[in-house]
């Protein structure tokens, strides 16, 4: 004769046996529940200062009855009634909070030790998860905030934290999100206040910033006198052209020297005086050199 499996009723045994314990513990829940009511009941209107909870617009309060999530979802906001005995409450605040990350000092990617400050502002996005899924959120963000800070600044180098601290601040953002979310925190922003250099450092930096200033410099005013030398020359050149328009400027000039208190003027000579007088000069050279080749042909 064959016997009937034995597994089925192992498993309705087991079954039978969670149906007893839940209908045990709810049992054992309504009881406690009730008992709490009349001890409220009962001690009126005294309960009212010490069960009765007012929660703001900005906070909501995490009930845990017995060990259990109250409606399984925050309270608030408004009066709440919190039970003597059974009833373990936690008020969370909503608002956004900010916390200024220590200045910590750490080695750039290019071996580069710098000091920064940094802010973060969070706020509470799941009151739940906050209470429920660590033992202080606030800390553990502050923390975190910290060490991924360090780690992000390690993968860059000087001017690039020295340029994209925009970027920089996302990254970080980018980071802490996505792991503050697990605890109920919503990370809105992460900013670089200040970075702090080595002071040789920075001297190396205003010696460097120094020579690349006076090398624009010299290029600007080399381009500035190339283009005045331009411009100079193409003067002459249509000057040139008319006798006259030399007379003009020549007497312009004279004018302008005349304005001034001085008591000596300078009048230069003009040019085709000059060259008068050199092609006067040197005839004689001339005709003597030419006398003296005659007079060895004559010997």
């Amino acid at each position: 004769m064959l016997l009937p499996p034995q597994q089925p009723l192992s498993r309705k045994r087991q079954s039978t046996g969670f149906v007893l314990e839940c209908s045990t513990a709810s049992i054992g829940y309504y009881v406690a529940t009730s008992l709490a009511w009349l001890i409220f009941v009962v001690t009126l209107p005294f309960s009212l200062f010490f069960c009765i909870k007012i929660v703001h617009e900005y906070k909501r309060m995490v009930v845990f009855r017995l060990g259990r999530l109250l409606n399984n979802a925050p309270l608030g906001p408004g009066v709440i009634i919190i039970l003597p005995c059974i009833d373990a409450h936690t008020v969370v605040d909503l608002r956004t909070m900010s916390y200024d990350v220590p200045s910590q000092e750490m080695l750039t990617k290019d071996s580069v030790t710098v000091s920064v400050d940094a802010a973060v502002y969070f706020r509470t996005s799941d009151p739940v998860a906050t209470i429920a899924a660590a033992v202080d959120s606030y800390l553990s963000t502050k923390q975190l905030a910290q060490t991924t800070l360090r780690n992000v600044l390690g993968t860059k180098s000087l001017s690039e934290i020295m340029s994209a601290r925009e970027e920089i601040a996302l990254q970080a953002q980018e980071i802490l999100d996505p792991t503050a979310a697990r605890w109920g925190i919503k990370v809105e922003r992460v900013e670089v206040k200040d970075i702090r250099l080595p002071r040789e450092l920075c001297r190396v930096l205003a010696r460097e910033a120094e020579a690349a200033r006076e090398a624009d410099a010299k290029i600007v005013s080399a381009t500035g006198e190339l283009n005045a030398s331009i411009a100079l020359r193409r003067a002459a050149d249509t000057i040139s052209d008319s006798p006259i328009a030399i007379q003009l400027r020549y007497l312009q000039t004279l004018a302008r020297i005349s304005t001034t208190h001085n008591h000596t003027i300078v009048v230069p000579i003009p040019m085709e005086l000059i060259q008068a007088a050199m092609k006067h000069m040197n005839k004689p050279k001339e005709d003597i050199e030419q006398s003296e080749p005659s007079e060895s042909n004559v010997k």
